[in-house]
């Protein structure tokens, strides 16, 4: 199902060590990355709760580009962009106490 010389990563809502121990004894489990829930947050809001947690579209995005190597500086700044990103969203949320609306009001759309 998995290749044996690629990273796979996981966003897991569940304690990351379970996915951990069902592929500790596979060929490449040493390039299992889990995302998961690590008792982190508090009263937010759901997305920062993600966020919190490292589950989110952005942790997830800047972990599979950093797993690319030859992006090199373009990983870093990409990187740079997301925790900008990340920061405009807690002190959003710091001031509204809600999501962004790029967030609250986004849903699945039809394919284009």
């Amino acid at each position: 199902m998995f290749t044996r010389d690629k990273p796979v990563i996981f966003a897991y809502h569940g304690y990351p060590t379970l996915i951990h121990r069902l592929t500790y004894r596979r060929t490449n489990h040493q390039n299992f990355h889990v995302h998961g829930y690590n008792e982190e947050g508090t009263t937010t809001t759901p997305f920062d709760m993600a966020v919190l947690n490292e589950i989110d579209r952005f942790h997830l995005a800047v972990d599979a580009v950093n797993r690319v190597s030859r992006l090199g500086s373009r990983a870093e700044h990409f990187g740079q962009i997301i925790r900008e990103k990340l920061a405009g969203h807690t002190h959003y949320i710091n001031l509204h106490g809600e999501d962004v609306p790029e967030i609250r009001n986004w849903y699945w759309g039809a394919a284009e």
